[in-house]
């Protein structure tokens, strides 16, 4: 039984090849990008429990790819850089890291930090409610089929959340599934039930309640 999924983002293939290596013989299924806009597609799609992010790519840095991940998920991130300096450590733990790991790391340390933030992750989960429920629809939360209930969702975020890339799919096809879904949740038709339209940005999912 594997031990939780691990997404490695990196842009050093020796790097990342080593970490690999060295999660999966630590019994972690692990999931590999080369840099910011592969390691995004790969959240969304492989849904891993933590994700371990280089500081330095090229393109979308690790910076950038933690804003969008924080946009969207709370998935435990450690951040990896050369820097040791303090004012580095805290420029991303404010930005929303979870934990920060400094190159070179050794073997023991780098299995401790991401054991801890799984650990940390299951007690979290724990506390949390199973299912979400209203009087439109009832949602399990096992099954990762729906989030972020009241929050705006940009019609970029639900593309990049439904097929992990907010620029190869059309924004044409979110208006065509959110009809889908207000069909299948009852909306009468020319009505929005449930899925709000927040003209000019996207949509918000309105719990009902009798």
């Amino acid at each position: 039984m594997t031990r939780g999924r691990v997404l490695v983002v990196d842009d050093d293939g020796d790097v990342r090849t080593l970490v690999v290596g060295l999660l999966e013989r630590a019994g972690y299924e692990v999931s590999e990008a080369s840099d910011g806009r592969d390691g995004l597609r790969a959240v969304f799609s492989d849904r891993p429990d933590l994700v371990l992010l280089d500081v330095t790519m090229p393109g979308l840095d690790g910076w950038g790819t933690l804003d969008r991940i924080r946009e969207l998920t709370d998935v435990p991130v450690l951040m990896v850089t050369g820097r040791s300096d303090e004012l580095e450590k805290v420029r991303g733990l404010k930005a929303g890291a979870d934990d920060y790991l400094t190159k070179p790391f050794g073997r023991q340390e780098l299995l401790a930090r991401v054991e801890a933030l799984l650990r940390r992750k299951r007690r979290t989960e724990e506390e949390l409610p199973t299912v979400y429920a209203d009087d439109a629809i009832t949602v399990e939360f096992g099954q990762r089929s729906a989030q972020h209930p009241n929050q705006v969702l940009s019609r970029e975020q639900l593309l990049e959340l439904a097929w992990g890339d907010p620029y190869g799919v059309s924004e044409d096809q979110v208006k065509l599934y959110v009809g889908y879904l207000r069909k299948k949740l009852g909306t009468d038709p020319g009505a929005e039930g449930p899925i709000e339209t927040v003209r000019g940005f996207g949509y918000r999912f309105r719990p009902v309640r009798a």
